[in-house]
């Protein structure tokens, strides 16, 4: 026999002690809004530019780095380059006045993120993974620490508790997508492992079409292999030299690929809603149109939910994939398919486990799935002692999120020009070249959406143009304590997309490696992305100019190359 989920209610004691222990919650995770009506000085943008000052001068890290200097970049601690950060501090608000108001995000930054000030770490690997704010954790250990959570498959006090909570977190979810009703939330260990739900029980069939963007996420690319191995059409939309498609070309692959009958021959259409690597924001109205001819639609909205608004009722799409530690960091192994039931009730899993089913016949082949839509796709026992934590993100997430994009749109454009900028010091060529999709516009006011993500992939530069292996960048970035990312970022078409070697992709063969294909391109594969998030300030771009100046200055460039080239010992040094 198997098991099923209780829905018996909390005893009215266990009720009243649970709302207690929760209500602590919302003021925690509202630091910064309190902490602003309180000190007016707070409102100072200037602030930022004290804390950078201040920890410049008072050197804080518990190792340095080791000065590196030059004619035009002094990393070292010192009085110069506080002088040069408040320089460059005030002339950015001079350029972007707009940023000011998001003051509250360095009230957030001073609170929930003081950690960056205290370790010197320079993070801006949003992409990747978001940074917990520390109230969150503080709120969540408190919980835990005062409450008894058991697992979720018995009807026990401690069990009920648990589920009250799961039962939260998914109405959280919903709400915090504006979700209609006929939606439901599938928990999983992340958005890979709720795609995987997707391509592993859609009904594929000889008639089918999987339709999807080249510039796509693996785990995007990875549902062709159920419906190959169905006998479906992979039918893919090549993307364009910046990444993304071109919306008329996708239109007329959806159209010539059409199913014949969305009950004999079911197709599904993926969407990337934003590049983890070219930094394009795809047209969220092609899901309707795909819709429109038939389609079922999935839609990957990993990278675009940390930082940009996304509404269910504006975008009716059949399955969204998200992950919870791209938006607020915490908790790690839990995401969310946000799934309609109509849509549920037509896939199929190819197997049963511990949570989805009602009743298993042993031995024989009887099975009885669970009652509810969402724990016939929840396999063995829910992360239950970290979903309150969702509930608490969302939550927290919704009171910074109206002013984070208009943020990041000051900081990118920054970035973006001043990396621009930057020239060679012995030969005057560029030290870097962007090669992802840079922002036509520039958000003005809280409440605004960006047309592209927040983050840069480019590629460093040596003084004759050639390109600096990424390896030794990143290397020489964790050397000045910046967190950066490296690599084709799992998402290999739209690196082959911008690097300028879709060619070279389609020479490849069966069994070749990332080796061989580096020793066919002649260079390391990838490019160096650098993204940013909720708790990025100027503080952070600046740190990041810097060091990209550190690159362009001879002698501090071969200083760092020569440290690499001994950490890689001989046969490297060799190679290079």
């Amino acid at each position: 026999m198997g098991n099923s989920h209780s829905t018996t209610q909390l005893p009215p004691k266990a009720r009243r002690s649970f709302k207690r222990q929760r209500s602590v919650v919302l003021p925690r995770c509202s630091l910064g809004c309190a902490s602003v009506e309180s000190s007016r000085s707070s409102q100072d943008p200037t602030q930022e530019t004290s804390s950078l000052v201040i920890h410049e001068k008072s050197g804080s890290r518990e190792q340095q780095p080791s000065p590196i200097l030059s004619p035009q970049v002094a990393y070292a601690p010192s009085e110069g380059v506080s002088v040069d950060a408040a320089a460059a501090y005030t002339l950015f608000l001079k350029e972007f006045p707009e940023y000011r108001s998001t003051w509250i995000l360095d009230s957030l930054r001073r609170t929930d993120y003081a950690r960056l000030e205290r370790t010197g770490e320079t993070y801006v690997d949003f992409m990747g993974g978001a940074l917990y704010p520390e109230s969150l954790i503080k709120v969540h250990t408190d919980f835990l620490s005062r409450s008894v959570l058991g697992n979720t498959h018995s009807v026990s006090n401690s069990s009920k508790l648990s589920l009250k909570c799961a039962d939260e977190a998914r109405a959280a979810v919903l709400s915090f997508f504006q979700a209609p009703p006929e939606y439901t939330v599938i928990f999983a260990a992340n958005a890979t492992a709720a795609l995987k739900l997707v391509g592993e029980s859609f009904p594929f069939t000889g008639g089918s079409s999987y339709v999807l963007g080249s510039d796509a996420h693996n785990s995007v690319h990875g549902i062709r292999e159920y419906a190959t191995y169905r006998g479906s059409r992979i039918c893919y939309i090549r993307s364009t030299p910046n990444g993304g498609f071109d919306a008329s070309s996708a239109k007329n692959i959806l159209l010539r690929n059409r199913p014949r009958s969305r009950e004999l021959a079911p197709s599904l259409f993926a969407l990337t809603a934003q590049s983890n690597i070219s930094n394009t924001k795809n047209p969220l109205n092609m899901i309707e149109y795909a819709a429109s001819l038939g389609y079922h639609t999935l839609l990957d909205a990993a990278a675009l939910v940390p930082t940009s608004n996304f509404s269910l009722k504006q975008h009716s799409v059949d399955a969204m994939a998200v992950s919870f530690y791209k938006m607020f960091g915490f908790p790690t192994g839990v995401g969310a398919l946000i799934v309609k039931k109509s849509f549920l009730a037509q896939l199929k899993r190819p197997w049963f486990a511990g949570g989805t089913v009602d009743m298993v016949q042993v031995p024989g082949t009887i099975v009885t799935r669970a009652h509810e839509p969402h724990e016939q796709f929840e396999d063995g026992t829910i992360n239950y002692l970290t979903l309150p934590a969702i509930t608490d993100g969302l939550q927290f997430l919704s009171a910074y999120l109206p002013f984070l994009p208009l943020r990041l749109s000051s900081l990118l454009h920054y970035l973006i020009n001043s990396l621009s900028l930057l020239r060679h010091d012995t030969s005057g060529t560029p030290v870097v070249r962007i090669l992802s999709r840079v922002p036509t516009r520039r958000l003005k006011s809280p409440g605004d959406q960006a047309d592209t993500g927040s983050m840069v992939s480019l590629l460093f530069l040596s003084p004759t143009g050639e390109m600096i292996p990424n390896s030794f960048i990143e290397y020489s970035a964790s050397k000045q304590f910046i967190s950066l990312r490296t690599g084709c970022m799992c998402n290999p078409g739209a690196a082959a997309a911008i690097l300028g070697i879709q060619e070279d992709m389609d020479k490849l063969y069966p069994g070749v490696t990332l080796k061989d294909f580096e020793n066919i391109v002649g260079r390391e594969l990838g490019v160096v992305r650098i993204s940013l998030g909720l708790a990025s300030n100027f503080q952070d771009v600046w740190k990041v100019v810097r060091f990209a100046a550190l690159m362009g200055n001879d002698k501090s460039r071969r200083t760092l190359w020569d440290q690499w080239v001994e950490s890689k010992g001989t046969t490297v040094a060799q190679a290079i």
